[in-house]
């Protein structure tokens, strides 16, 4: 941070009075101009998203490996800038840790980055993991879970966004480390996941499920991306999910999508 017109400093950290502080602040928007060929991927998260287990002042959450990938790869990728609008504890279906992601798309998304070209959703942990372990109750609420994802689909899609679905992650494991630990949540955990992959509800599917489970047990994170909570994954991990999304989805998707409601 760093008093004054500082537009020509390409490095705030020579500016005059220049400070640092390890704090996220938020912003409530930024204007700015760009050509039309610049847009941008919004991600709609919770914690996993919004970087716990990264490294401080390193930039390893997997949305900011997936922007370095982007760059990476020149051409039209690199006009495409990455979002990230998580909130750590975030739910679907319920406020908490902020607003809900059902009812946060809009501000989020379709009335938010006036950019905003491509959305991911990456949700639905807090959901399973805070919701009773009663059989009944984790049906109901995955029901409800999946009519959410469902609407969000429709809601970007009539907006011409193209809606991409990822899996949920692990998140069983040592329950005195991890609570959300329990059979009966990761029944549904499962559920959820297989409509995900093969709903049609969404434009594509990440499946960051699939690349960072313990390949000798599903219901885990693969030890060597778990942060030691077997919930949030560690940087090696968030690399991984970077890597999980297929780069061709923002050509393919470059024009937007034409769906039937």
């Amino acid at each position: 941070m760093a008093p004054g017109n500082l537009v020509d400093f390409g490095d705030l950290a020579t500016a005059p009075g220049a400070q640092s502080v390890d704090h996220w602040y938020f912003l409530a928007g930024v204007d700015a101009w760009l050509p039309k060929r610049h847009g941008a991927l919004v991600v709609v998260g919770d914690s996993i998203t919004d970087g716990r287990g990264s490294t401080t002042n390193a930039n390893d959450r997997w949305p900011d490996q997936l922007l370095a990938r982007l760059q990476k790869g020149g051409g039209p990728l690199a006009n495409i800038a990455v979002i990230n609008e998580a909130a750590g504890g975030n739910r679907v279906l319920y406020d908490g840790l902020g607003p809900n992601a059902l009812g946060r798309i809009d501000r989020d998304v379709l009335s938010g980055p006036a950019g905003a070209r491509y959305a991911l959703v990456y949700e639905g942990v807090n959901d399973i993991g805070t919701c009773s372990t009663d059989p009944e109750a984790q049906r109901s609420m995955a029901d409800r879970l999946i009519a959410a994802f469902d609407q969000i689909a429709t809601r970007l899609h009539r907006a011409g966004i193209p809606a991409f679905g990822a899996t949920i992650t692990p998140f069983c494991g040592d329950p005195s480390v991890q609570p959300y630990s329990n059979p009966v949540r990761e029944a549904q955990r499962q559920r959820v996941n297989e409509w995900i992959r093969s709903s049609g509800r969404f434009d594509a599917v990440v499946d960051f499920d699939a690349a960072v489970r313990d390949p000798r047990n599903a219901s885990q994170l693969n030890p060597e991306f778990d942060s030691g909570d077997h919930l949030h994954l560690n940087p090696a991990g968030y690399k991984v999910m970077a890597e999980a999304v297929d780069l061709t989805l923002f050509t393919k998707f470059a024009d937007g999508v034409q769906r039937m409601l």
